[in-house]
């Protein structure tokens, strides 16, 4: 059965580094011949999906609840036993939506939402496929391949059985970005992704005490829904009426297209989404890899584009306003090294990963 025949459920979610490569996907079906009506996501209703999928013009099923604490507290244990309960309905959804719209294969991307669709596919004998971002897989991708799934996997050296390494699926609008050379004053962009960083945006606060007087340099702090209140007080009562510092904070961008052709450097952790974002835009970094990430696999994500010349990184219990100042203003004051950056980011972009996903995709769905 060729793509265009058939008719692909798309299930996970939670943040931008699943939803972004699912919605890659899924534009790429449609270039390919799919229609829109045959494409159909199952989300958490908590998740960044339930307002991007919509907004893509796709359909969606959003389940309730949400995915299990690390923890062994009490208060861990407590809502881990109404996080079981949650899923066990949502399992019970999913397998109903599952048997609703039969798809030609199922396609999970990880996240919460992921495990009750792999399952539903399970029980309904539907061919699954998965995609996992990161080199160190995470325990529900492990799960689909033992139920069976086909993996495909961003980095060579993924652990998962039988992976094609397809790359990791981003926006193709990021491939055709122009950084624009008009930007006066350079552009610093601080993120923690689609749920932000704490520990970035202290940095970046405590960065606009230390340059405030500045006029020739803006930054713009994404700090994430949660930390956006506490950073927008912690910044009124710092600011004093002299400061001359271009200095904004918004709660998420959703245009990160237009984020990554305005900015000079972009400031963020080092998810596999977003280093195969950076790189797609062909965009200068620096990263600051989450310490408590499986196996540090963002160290290993981020040592990639500092192999090429790319990024510089910072480690996580080193980042002060103090040291960010330091490797912003070494990179600034070289615009040479600027191109050089983005020049070697470029290297590592792979615009052909959703095409490579889709194929595997048919492949699966053809038997």
């Amino acid at each position: 059965m060729k793509i265009k025949s058939q008719r692909i459920l798309i299930v996970g979610g939670g943040t931008g580094g699943h939803v972004y490569p699912a919605l890659a996907v899924a534009n790429e079906l449609v270039k390919q011949g799919v229609s829109k009506t045959a494409i159909r996501f199952i989300g958490a209703r908590r998740g960044l999906e339930a307002t991007v999928i919509p907004a893509a013009g796709f359909s969606i099923d959003l389940l309730s609840g949400r995915g299990l604490k690390r923890s062994f507290s009490p208060l861990a244990l407590l809502a881990n036993a109404a996080a079981i309960f949650g899923i066990s309905v949502a399992c019970v959804k999913a397998i109903w939506i599952v048997g609703r719209f039969r798809p030609t294969v199922v396609f999970g991307v990880g996240g919460y939402a992921s495990w009750p669709g792999i399952l539903a596919a399970r029980i309904w004998f539907k061919p699954t496929v998965i995609h996992e971002q990161n080199v160190a897989p995470g325990l529900i991708n492990r799960l689909a391949v033992r139920l069976g799934a086909v993996p495909t996997v961003s980095l060579p050296g993924t652990a998962l059985p039988g992976a094609h390494i397809t790359g990791n699926p981003v926006r193709p609008e990021l491939f055709s970005i122009n950084h624009d050379s008009d930007v006066n004053p350079p552009l610093v962009v601080i993120t923690g992704g689609s749920l932000g960083a704490r520990r970035l945006n202290d940095a970046g606060l405590d960065l606009y005490a230390r340059w405030r007087a500045r006029q020739d340099i803006a930054i713009q702090l994404i700090t994430g829904p949660a930390d956006f209140d506490r950073c927008t007080e912690k910044m009124q009562e710092q600011r004093k009426d002299d400061d001359y510092l271009n200095f904004s904070i918004v709660r998420y961008e959703k245009n990160m297209a237009e984020i990554y052709s305005r900015s000079t450097i972009i400031v963020s952790r080092s998810g596999a989404t977003t280093c195969a974002e950076l790189s797609a835009s062909a965009s200068a970094a620096i990263l600051v890899p989450f310490p408590r990430a499986t196996d540090d696999h963002q160290s290993r994500n981020a040592q990639a584009l500092v192999d090429v010349g790319a990024a510089v990184v910072i480690n996580d219990q080193e980042l002060t306003g103090e040291r960010l100042g330091w490797e912003l203003r070494s990179i600034l004051d070289d615009p040479a090294r600027i191109d050089r950056m983005r020049q070697a980011s470029a290297l590592l972009a792979q615009p052909e990963a959703s095409a490579r996903v889709v194929e595997v995709i048919e492949r699966v769905g053809r038997g």
